[in-house]
């Protein structure tokens, strides 16, 4: 956390009860009716207040209490109120018709009807009315929150009276400091103290952030018990909201302890939290009339908007000067400026607006650093852990180590930190450091006593005198200003990281002349192709003699037919629809009565990557339908249905029915494969596939960016040369071998060929953290990895092989990278496309 945070244990002062006291202060009365008018509870000083010759019992109708103009008057503010944390006040209602006059405050309590009053300030109402509007004009003068908190510290106090008057901030370790004070002479000055956030236990807290207003008039008075104290049900009665509910004798004792005999508190709130409090306290019993204590709790409100109004302004000054210096890094790396060069400029853009003393910057494998910052090998150790420990977003600390001990071993010269990650995948990150400085915080009083061990009750400190603190270790804090910069920032690079990675995607794939692409782009040609396939199926199996033969014939004329193929669509593809792909699968079997099948749902365009998955699954699950599900029966029926998640990723919903039975294959063959790992291997998406009795459902699940707005086009493949003569293979084979390809098409054919050819156990991953999982629990004796898995490099991957001394093999469809092949210790290189044989030459070498 960014500020010096203690532990409390507060376990008996945070359990109190304080809203079912069932007492209230001695200066006012209260009476709590049912929904039928009938009084349920009542203070016990109610008949002498109203001048009733008997205390009235529950059940007693509130008609035979308070005068019926009085009563349809308070009826009228009950219909008023706004909400449940909104009470209604009406002033100068003669309660009992005897003339005597009593400023009210309604409010509900669960279903009870709350009706709290004291006695009027007849001759001086038209004067606290009239100062309301002067001091209004006070406060919106006012352009910054010092002299806010100054010049309401002294309205207050001319208001009110009190011997001092205090503007209390709350920290966001939830202590407070002292901002403003106006006092008499000679009391003890409290102006710059600090309290500990056990002063206010949080369910104090949140009442005062309900009930915004709280007046103690005399410490020592006795308070005035309610009867019942308890209703029917056994429940004390709320008084969450009540003006005249009597305080814990904890917090009594703790104000005596000051020398306080009468207090007066008004909670400042931004944003429905608690900003801070005006904190009046008075050395004799004092009770401002209600109508004054309205006027100042207007006061506060007020305060309250002109905070907020300065705030915000001072939030747009930030957010200009942060837009100029993202303006400015910006135009710079996007001029050719490499991220991991940008170090000096960064530092020099943030001196001035996050004042710092050192800098880390990790993107790729690249580590760069200035001033008081860790060396490579000690960032290295924390590096995995900022993410997963400290979560995603700008991470303030004043003290790192807290939350990682790693970073302990260089915390005497670089403490605090501001993290700004830059990439979710990856360790990519921005560090400002700064360096540990000693400070002193003044409390009001040893902090260590408003502390108590678990189940013992804690007693109030006895003094409030000025107590320093020596913090060691620590940086100065990071405030929320220079936390909006460094998230601006954040944004700027994370946006740059995006481009120079854009533009690196590109730059592979115009130098990709000789990349192969397993699976080809399918189109409205798909039909065609099958129907050419099939023919050479018939017109093959004649020429062979043996079943060795036809597969070796077969075999020659596909890959012609596909190469074939290849120049056909050799250009860059873009998006292609969805729903002509599946309106094209699935025409054959339309029949000519009623539609076999229906395809609801918006139309979606897919990335080529995507598009070609897709083709296999949709082609795959047509066929079993055709053979074995619902479009083999005539009154079969099937429908697929397409709809965007809330997160933009693409649904694909299949439901037959009115087919065969349906129960779940024997064994999964290769169609049965590409159904339920297709999408999830390639795309990292979602397959779930369930055979119901009814008829077969499935679910599928396309991540957002492989739909039109994420897709990417990338220049058609071209044919690679054959690979390269590879040294002679040694008879021993590896018992077990990781294969790390992205392509299930590719993964699948490679593993079957490492089986037959003898290989015990073969793994397969298709990513660059589950190849360094898998290399972690269980090092291979030997690997074959794609170089390009999609986005992402396999150089993490070999790096982790080579320091494990395991032999591996890079498989690429480019031409050129022999050299860096050569500089990531590869035993040997296989180019794409390869088989059974490239693989038994390369593995044993």
């Amino acid at each position: 956390m960014n500020l010096h945070q203690r532990q409390d244990s507060l376990t008996e002062c945070d359990r109190e009860p304080i809203h079912h006291i069932a007492a209230i202060q001695n200066f006012g009365g209260l009476i709590a009716a049912d929904a039928q008018g009938l009084l349920a509870h009542a203070s016990a000083n109610l008949a002498d207040l109203l001048g009733l010759a008997a205390q009235p019992g529950p059940g007693t109708p509130l008609t035979a209490i308070l005068d019926p103009e009085a009563l349809e008057l308070i009826e009228q503010a009950f219909a008023s109120l706004a909400g449940i944390d909104v009470p209604e006040r009406r002033f100068g209602l003669d309660l009992a018709g005897n003339g005597t006059l009593f400023d009210c405050a309604v409010h509900r309590s669960g279903d009870l009807s709350v009706i709290e009053f004291e006695p009027h300030a007849r001759n001086d109402f038209a004067d606290h009315v009239a100062m309301i509007v002067p001091v209004i004009a006070k406060l919106e003068a006012l352009s910054d929150p010092q002299s806010l908190c100054e010049t309401a510290a002294r309205l207050v106090r001319q208001m009110l009276g009190y011997d001092r008057v205090m503007v209390y901030r709350f920290h966001p370790d939830d202590s407070g400091e002292v901002v403003a004070e106006e006092r008499e002479p000679e009391m003890e000055p409290f102006l710059g103290l600090r309290y500990p956030a056990a002063d206010i236990p949080r369910q104090a807290r949140e009442l005062f952030r309900r009930n915004r207003f709280r007046v103690i008039a005399d410490m020592d008075a006795d308070a005035v018990p309610i009867i019942p104290e308890r209703g029917p049900d056994d429940t004390p009665l709320d008084l969450s909201m009540s003006m005249l509910r009597a305080h814990s004798q904890m917090h009594l004792a703790y104000m005596r302890n000051m020398g306080v005999g009468a207090s007066l508190a008004i909670a400042i709130v931004r944003h429905d939290r608690l900003w801070g409090m005006i904190s009046c306290h008075h050395r004799e019993p004092r009770l401002p009339p209600f109508s004054l204590r309205t006027v100042a709790e207007l006061l506060s409100q007020t305060f309250s908007l002109m905070l907020d109004r300065i705030l915000v302004a001072r939030s747009e000054e930030l957010r200009a000067r942060a837009r100029e210096l993202n303006d400015r890094l910006l135009l710079r790396l996007t001029g050719g400026l490499a991220l991991a060069d940008s170090l000096p400029l960064i530092a020099e853009l943030l001196r001035d607006a996050v004042p710092h003393d050192g800098l880390s910057l990790l993107v790729g494998d690249e580590y760069r650093a200035s001033g008081a910052a860790p060396d490579e090998a000690a960032f290295r150790k924390i590096a995995p852990l900022l993410a997963s420990t400290l979560g995603g977003g700008v991470h303030a600390s004043n003290r790192l180590a807290d939350q990682i001990p790693e970073a302990g071993g260089f915390a005497d010269f670089a403490a605090g930190a501001l993290m700004l990650p830059l990439s979710r995948a990856s360790r990519d990150c921005l560090v400002l450091w700064r360096r540990p400085l000693d400070r002193t915080i003044t409390w009001a009083g040893d902090p260590d006593k408003a502390r108590a061990a678990p189940g013992e009750l804690l007693q109030p400190r006895a003094s409030f005198a000025a107590w320093q603190e020596i913090v060691r270790g620590r940086s100065t804090d990071w405030d929320a200003e220079q936390c909006e910069i460094a998230a601006r920032l954040r944004r700027t690079l994370i946006e740059v990281v995006l481009r120079l990675g854009e533009e690196a995607s590109r730059e592979r794939a115009r130098s990709a002349e000789q990349q192969d692409l397993v699976i080809a782009e399918l189109n409205h040609r798909v039909r065609n192709i099958l129907g050419l396939i099939r023919a050479l199926v018939t017109q093959s199996q004649h020429e062979a003699l043996s079943v060795p033969g036809f597969a070796a014939i077969l075999g020659g004329r596909i890959a012609a037919l596909a190469a074939a193929h290849e120049n056909l669509t050799a250009k860059n593809w873009g998006p292609a629809s969805l729903r002509d792909l599946l309106e094209t699968e699935l025409a054959p079997y339309r029949g000519t009565g009623a539609a076999r099948f229906t395809l609801s749902g918006e139309d979606v365009a897919l990335g080529p990557e995507a598009y070609t998955v897709l083709a296999l699954v949709v082609h795959e699950m047509a066929t079993n339908s055709a053979k074995y599900g619902a479009l083999s029966a005539r009154a079969g029926r099937l429908e697929v249905r397409l709809a965007r998640t809330a997160f933009g990723d693409l649904a694909l919903g299949w439901r037959e029915a009115g087919g065969p039975p349906v129960s779940a294959p024997a064994r999964q063959g290769f169609g049965s494969t590409i159904i339920s790992r297709a999408i999830p291997h390639d795309l990292g998406g979602e397959a779930d596939v369930r055979f119901r009795l009814e008829g077969l459902e499935a679910d599928f699940l396309i991540p957002q960016r492989h739909l039109a707005d994420a897709a990417t086009t990338r220049p058609a493949p071209a044919t690679a040369p054959p690979s390269a003569p590879a040294p002679a293979s040694d008879p021993s084979l590896p018992a077990r071998v990781l294969v790390v390809e992205d392509s299930i098409i590719i993964a699948l054919d490679t593993e079957e060929n490492l089986k037959r050819l003898g290989v015990a156990e073969v793994r397969v991953e298709s990513s660059v953290a589950g190849a360094l999982a898998a290399i972690a629990e269980s090092p291979p004796d030997f690997a074959l990895i794609d170089f390009n898995l999609g986005g992402e490099s396999s150089e993490p991957i070999a790096a982790a092989l080579r320091d494990a001394g395991v032999r591996f093999v890079l498989a690429t469809g480019y031409a050129e990278g022999g050299g860096t092949f050569d500089r990531l210790g590869a035993s040997g290189v296989l180019r794409k496309p390869y088989g059974k044989g490239d693989i038994e030459r390369l593995i044993a070498g």
